[in-house]
This record gives structure tokens, C-alpha cells and sequence, in this order.
């Protein structure tokens, strides 16, 4: 089934890796016509060219590419030729949104930046990625913004080496400031006619995101450090622990009545009585040893009996899953994309609007499939 939200809306995408690619695939679940413009001179999106060991080597669809590419078309431009500009320029003049990632001053340079395509169509929304504003030049990397905005400081055990996150988290975040932007812009447009340009960078979402990491430092004067799974001012929250049959497990206990209720399941009603205990403050003041306790006790215990007794009794706590175990779960398997003859695809939309379903989009296209 088609949705059928944007299903009036033109989308270009003059952007490539994920941050943009994600903002596109966004709009394609709800309707909107996507017009990947890929780089002629260089064959295309540089992730058609990244691939785990298990792919071929001549596919121009691996799996980096298809987590952001459903459901569009895709046009190879040379910007530089004036015969494909003014291809891009006859787009412009439909388009709706341009969704660019350019480093500052180079869509000046090609000619596609908000100031020219707007002076075309007047009613555009052009969103711009950049990796750090649009006053410095520098190209932005996710690993290296994880690196600038504290993430990867944070990021490990404590004992351990600054750790990058295991997805391109920046872009991500990145993806999601731009959407949220981008729908502000089109609300905007809708009540006065005017398009407008929204500029977002990597290093201003990942700044929005450190959260209360931030305001450790910014209200208590605290310097967060690394530690692990662990929560800076909440325990037990997030740390793994190991039960008995070698599974793993990891609690999340927000409040002094959760951690009365885990103690009694635990069979060890008395530790929620020790003062040292009994209150998240002193918790925290003693993670080292309620930890220890808690481990011990776990080791005890089956998983999947201990998690049941959890749930019923409202314990926040849940399975350390593998990826292929996160598609065990009904609820990641209701985040699958499907198409006849294709491999399944993640969609970028979580959120389902009342008497809307799912939508039904195309698989991410081969270069040069589309318009």
C-alpha cells in the first residue's frame, strides 16, 4: 500500500552516504517521489562501493547503500556539464525539496545552492548538511564528530580506550534534526508560500544529543567519564549481567520501588533495607559493591524464568540480544521493508499515524534506474 502523506511531493537528493540518503528514504515511506541525483563523474552514491566480506563485488546495491535508499529513483548527473544542469534546473522548477550534503562553498561552486535553485523556484525547501556550519569548510565524518563532540570520550569501559559507536550515530542524529526541520519548513510554506533553507550540521546534532551528559557539566559541574554501560547518576541501570546459562541480561531501575521489588525477586529482600541501598543516591555512591551483589545473585538464576518474574512484577530489564535475535522480535520485524524478489530493507519510519498503514516502497534502485 501506498501512502499517501506526501504523495504530491517532489524530493531531490543531492546528498550521498546516510545523513541525507535517510532524510530521502523518510520521505519516500510517506509518499513523496524521491530523485536520488547521483555524481556522474564518480558512478554514483560512494556507498554502492562499501561492502561487508559476505557481498559481491559487483553488486551496486550492498547493504551500507540499501539502509537509506528505499523507494527512490536514481539519475546520474554531472553537475559540472551545463547540459545536466539545466537538466537538474527543469527538476527544480517541480521540486518541492532539495535535500543537499555539501561541504561550504562547493554548492556555490556547482551552482545548486539555495540562493540559485530558490531564485528558479521560489516555494523551495533546501535542507544543507554540513559537517560543522556553514563557516567552516571542513568536510564532515562521522567517526571524527564522534571523535570532536564527545562521544567517543564517553564512549567504552572505563578501563579501556575511547570507543566509536557502532553506527554512524552523527548521521543519524543529523538525519533526524534535518527531518524535523525540513517538516517545520513545509508548515511554514504551507501557511505563507514561502520556502526557506534549513541548515543543519553534524556537530551541532551531536552536541543537542549529549543530553544529561551535558548538563552534568553545564549545571552540577561534573566531568562525565566513561563507565562502560553504566549510568552517571543511576544504579543498576544499563550494566550486563551474566545468568546462569550464559545469557546476558541488563536491568534499567529508575526508581527505589523497582529496586525493592528486584531485591525480593532476587531472593534478597534485605539488600533494599541496608542504608548503603536503599535509596539511588547511595546507589550510586556505592556501584561497586550493589553491583557485585547483583551479579552474584543473577548468576543464579536462568534468564528467561528471571526475566518473566521481572516483567510481571514491572522490573525494567530485558535480553542482551544479537542482531539476528533483534529480528526475532515482532516489533523489529514490523520495521521491515518488503518487496517482491528483493531483500528486506529497514524503514526509517517508526512512528504510524492513526487509520494510516505501512507504506509499500520500491527496493533501493541501481545506478542510473529511475527518471
Amino acid at each position: 500500500m501506498q501512502n499517501p502523506m506526501f504523495e504530491d511531493l517532489l524530493v531531490l537528493e543531492l546528498a550521498s552516504v546516510l545523513a541525507g540518503p535517510s532524510v530521502g528514504q523518510f520521505f519516500a515511506e510517506l509518499g513523496a517521489m524521491v530523485i536520488k541525483i547521483e555524481n556522474a563523474a564518480t558512478q554514483g552514491d560512494v556507498t554502492r562501493r562499501w561492502k561487508v566480506s559476505s557481498e559481491q563485488a559487483d553488486t551496486d546495491t550492498p547493504a551500507y547503500f540499501c539502509a537509506a535508499n528505499w523507494g527512490k529513483q536514481s539519475l546520474p548527473l554531472d553537475l559540472t556539464e551545463q547540459s545536466d544542469l539545466k537538466r537538474l534546473y527543469t527538476l527544480v522548477e517541480q521540486a518541492d525539496i532539495v535535500i543537499a550534503s555539501y561541504k561550504p562553498g562547493d554548492a556555490e561552486k556547482l551552482k545548486v545552492d539555495y540562493s540559485t535553485l530558490s531564485s528558479i523556484n521560489p516555494r523551495l525547501i533546501y535542507g544543507h548538511i554540513t559537517g560543522y556550519g556553514p563557516n567552516d569548510n571542513r568536510a564532515g565524518y562521522d567517526a571524527v564528530v564522534q571523535a570532536e563532540s564527545g562521544f567517543m570520550y564517553l564512549n567504552g569501559a572505563p578501563e579501556g580506550a575511547p570507543t566509536k559507536m557502532p553506527v554512524a550515530l552523527m548521521d543519524i542524529l543529523t538525519a533526524h534534526q534535518l527531518k524535523e526541520g525540513l517538516l517545520v519548513a513545509l508548515l511554514y510554506r504551507e501557511r505563507t508560500g514561502k520556502g526557506q533553507m534549513v541548515q543543519v550540521s553534524l556537530l551541532e546534532a551531536a552536541v543537542s544529543a549529549l543530553a544529561n551528559q551535558a548538563t552534568g557539566y553545564l549545571v552540577a559541574g561534573y566531568n562525565p567519564q566513561r563507565l562502560g554501560s553504566e549510568h552517571p547518576s543511576i544504579v543498576p541501570y544499563g550494566s550486563a549481567y551474566t545468568a546462569k546459562d550464559r545469557k546476558q541480561l541488563v536491568l534499567a531501575i529508575g526508581d527505589d520501588r523497582q529496586f525493592r521489588k528486584l531485591c525480593h525477586i532476587l531472593g534478597a529482600a534485605e539488600i533494599a533495607d541496608d542504608p548503603r541501598y536503599s535509596t539511588n543516591y547511595n546507589r550510586v555512591q556505592h556501584r561497586t559493591e550493589i553491583n557485585e551483589l547483583l551479579r552474584n545473585l543473577i548468576l543464579q538464576q536462568e534468564r528467561e524464568p528471571l526475566l518473566q518474574k521481572f516483567h510481571q512484577q514491572h522490573v525494567p530489564a530485558g535480553a542482551l540480544n544479537s542482531i539476528p535475535e533483534v529480528f526475532e522480535l515482532p516489533q523489529a520485524r514490523n520495521m521491515l521493508l518488503h518487496h517482491p524478489g528483493a531483500k528486506p530493507g529497514l524503514r526509517q519510519v517508526a512512528f504510524q499515524l492513526e487509520g494510516q498503514g505501512r507504506s509499500s516502497v520500491t527496493p533501493p534502485p541501481g545506478y542510473g534506474v529511475g527518471p
